[in-house]
């Protein structure tokens, strides 16, 4: 067995697997409707002034004549309103006068004039209790969508406390406060409507989880990344999933080789590669030198896919490499292991053992080796954590691996986070998928 080469592969992502990693959280504008419904409602016993009245009595004959993209009734509309603004007395005949200007908006598609409607109805204090919250909501997400994050906060957060029932809220609440630079508060507000939804019953939209993992990635925290990713995997276990979830990590990590070995294999073992830059890592990290049965087994899946070449000159380097290595590596084996299985066996022997058994889908011995592995001193305790928990879940046995990954701490805290998401979604599905082959 050869020693491990030490070249790093932190930051050499391609382009298009980082715009795909970048290509999440944008908010949904289609997703806002101003509840009309409710907005229609008014309080009861509005006692407007007579001037107002004079004025909003042709408004409104000219808001209900308007037809969207017709420039002439949307012009005559809006000059009949901003006279029924100018004859304002009062805050009932502000709230009159912001419905006004609310439905004139919504008929003629202009949401920055529901906006300014939506916040004359809500600063008269005339809106009857019971549509506030809808109130709120709205004026909050078109005060996003213009980028006023002041006032949209200040909404949104109104509609919350006034029991709006729809929990996406919170995801538009900690969008704005991302966009608005408290990242960390709209992060852990965006983390807390993913828990509150699922502590209620219902799995949260994977949209949540997306906005999650994007806008840690914005704010370059690897933890948190790896937080939403673990979540969205564990819900939404798609290879794509996997994929991009171990993409943005993988960036954010600036790992070494062997780290980045263990992120490789969430990705081979989930077949998320999205691109050759994928196989050409997981090459890399594994090193035709030290797992040659490892190195060939990426190299074939590249190639099956089409995504990798045989005749690229690196491509077949690097299996000739492994192919020249592996019938030596393999008849080693049983050797090696049994050396590790010494009394006098250092914590090397047996890590390096466990590894190359590992590599070779031997799941069960490598468990018991890395155990044994992990009373010795000297040991690199969250790498054997990690790879225990690797084989405990090559073998199904998806409620030990993810306590195993639970217990790593340090820089590989990320990478086992995603591994423990995908090991508990496995330990949910009906039919769990078989563990690698055996070479």
């Amino acid at each position: 067995m050869t020693p491990t080469h030490t070249t790093s592969s932190g930051g050499i992502l391609s382009r298009s697997a980082l715009a795909a990693a970048l290509a999440l959280g944008v908010f949904a504008t289609s997703a806002i409707v101003v509840p009309q419904a409710a907005l229609a409602q008014k309080p009861p016993k509005l006692k407007l002034s007579k001037g107002f009245i004079a004025a909003a009595q042709p408004a409104q004959t000219a808001v209900n004549a308007v037809v969207a993209g017709d420039a002439a009734s949307e012009a005559a509309a809006k000059a009949a309103v901003d006279s029924a603004i100018a004859a304002v007395a009062g805050d009932d005949d502000k709230f009159t006068a912001g419905s006004l200007l609310l439905n004139f908006g919504s008929k003629a598609k202009k949401p920055d004039y529901q906006r300014q409607g939506l916040g004359m109805m809500l600063d008269s204090g005339k809106a009857d209790p019971s549509t506030l919250p809808q109130l709120y909501a709205a004026a909050g997400q078109l005060a996003y969508l213009e980028k006023d994050y002041a006032n949209a906060e200040r909404y949104l957060q109104a509609a919350i406390d006034a029991g709006y029932p729809d929990a996406s809220l919170k995801v538009v609440l900690g969008e704005t406060y991302i966009s608005n630079n408290q990242v960390a508060k709209g992060m852990t507000l965006l983390k807390t409507a993913i828990q509150g939804s699922k502590a209620s019953g219902t799995v949260a939209p994977e949209s949540w989880y997306r906005r999650g993992l994007a806008s840690a990635y914005r704010a370059n925290a690897v933890n948190e990344a790896a937080e939403f990713g673990a979540m969205m995997i564990q819900d939404y276990p798609t290879s794509a999933n996997v994929g991009i979830a171990a993409t943005i990590v993988r960036e954010l990590g600036n790992y070494g080789v062997q780290d980045t070995l263990d992120l490789m294999r969430l990705m081979g073992r989930s077949n998320s590669y999205a691109e050759a830059r994928d196989y050409i890592e997981y090459i890399e990290a594994a090193d035709p030198r030290r797992l040659p049965g490892e190195t060939l087994d990426v190299i074939n899946a590249g190639v099956a896919s089409g995504k990798l070449r045989a005749a690229d000159a690196f491509v077949s380097d690097m299996m000739a490499q492994a192919s020249g290595r592996l019938s030596a590596d393999k008849a080693s084996l049983s050797s090696y292991a049994a050396d590790a299985r010494k009394p006098t066996a250092t914590e090397a022997t047996i890590s390096g053992a466990a590894d190359a058994l590992l590599s070779y889908g031997k799941a069960a011995d490598a468990e018991a080796l890395y155990k044994l592995a992990l009373e010795k001193s000297g040991v690199d305790q969250n790498r054997a954590l990690t790879r225990l928990g690797i084989a405990h879940f090559d073998q199904g046995k998806y409620a030990e691996a993810q306590a195993s990954f639970a217990r790593v701490t340090g820089p590989r805290t990320a990478l086992a986070r995603l591994w423990g998401g995908y090991a508990a979604s496995k330990a949910k599905a009906p039919a769990a998928a078989a563990a690698p082959a055996a070479q």
